[in-house]
C-alpha cells in the first residue's frame, strides 16, 4: 500500500484483491457491533464492502443519526443515481493523519454508532444506512505506518473512479 503504483483496479474488485493489499478485518457491521475491540487503534484507511450481486434495495428513511439536527437521508432516486453497478466497495474512509488524532477504531466506531441512529460526527458514508442490507456490509481496514491516510484514501477513490466511469463509491460524496 505504501507504493501506490502497485494498486490496480483489480485489487478493488474482490476480498482476495484487498487482502493482497494488506487489508484486514472483513467483518460484517452486525458482527462488528459486538467486536469493536478487534479494530486496531492505528491510523489508516477503511472500506465498506457489499459482497452481493443482487441489486440493492433502499429504505426511504435509514438508520443514520441526525447529527446537529441534520437529516442524513436522501431520496431513493438520488440513492439509485449514486449506486455503482458491479462495485464491491461502497465507501472508503480514512482515520488519522497530519494533526488528526482519530484512529481506525474511533472512526469505524463513529460510523457504526451513527448508523445506529446516534448523534455521532460521521456524516461521510451516511448513504450506507439507507441500504436495506447495511448490517451485512463488510468492514475492512489497512493500517498505515508511513503513508498519510488522506492521500491513500484519495488515491483509492481515484483508481475506483477510473474503473467505474468517473463515479465515486456509492457513499463517498467527495473525492
Amino acid at each position: 500500500m505504501q507504493n501506490l503504483k502497485k494498486i490496480n483496479s483489480n485489487h478493488l474488485k474482490s476480498v482476495s484483491g484487498l487482502r493482497e493489499l494488506g487489508f484486514e478485518g472483513f467483518v460484517s457491521v452486525e458482527t462488528l457491533r459486538a467486536k469493536m475491540h478487534c479494530i486496531p487503534s492505528e491510523r489508516g484507511v477503511y472500506l465498506l464492502l457489499r459482497n452481493s450481486d443482487s441489486p440493492p434495495k433502499f429504505h426511504s428513511v435509514g438508520t443514520g443519526g441526525h447529527f446537529k439536527n441534520k437529516d442524513p437521508n436522501v431520496s431513493i432516486k438520488k440513492l439509485e443515481r449514486e449506486w455503482v453497478l458491479d462495485a464491491t466497495i461502497v465507501y472508503i474512509g480514512k482515520a488519522g493523519g497530519v494533526n488528526i488524532e482519530a484512529n481506525l477504531k474511533s472512526r469505524i466506531k463513529e460510523l457504526i454508532k451513527f448508523g445506529e441512529g446516534k448523534k455521532y460526527p460521521h456524516k461521510g458514508g451516511r448513504l450506507v444506512w439507507q441500504l436495506c442490507d447495511a448490517e451485512q456490509l463488510l468492514v475492512c481496514w489497512k493500517i498505515l505506518k508511513e503513508s498519510q491516510p488522506r492521500e491513500i484514501e484519495k488515491a483509492i477513490i481515484g483508481i475506483f473512479k477510473r474503473s467505474h466511469g468517473g463515479m465515486r463509491p456509492f457513499a463517498n460524496l467527495r473525492d
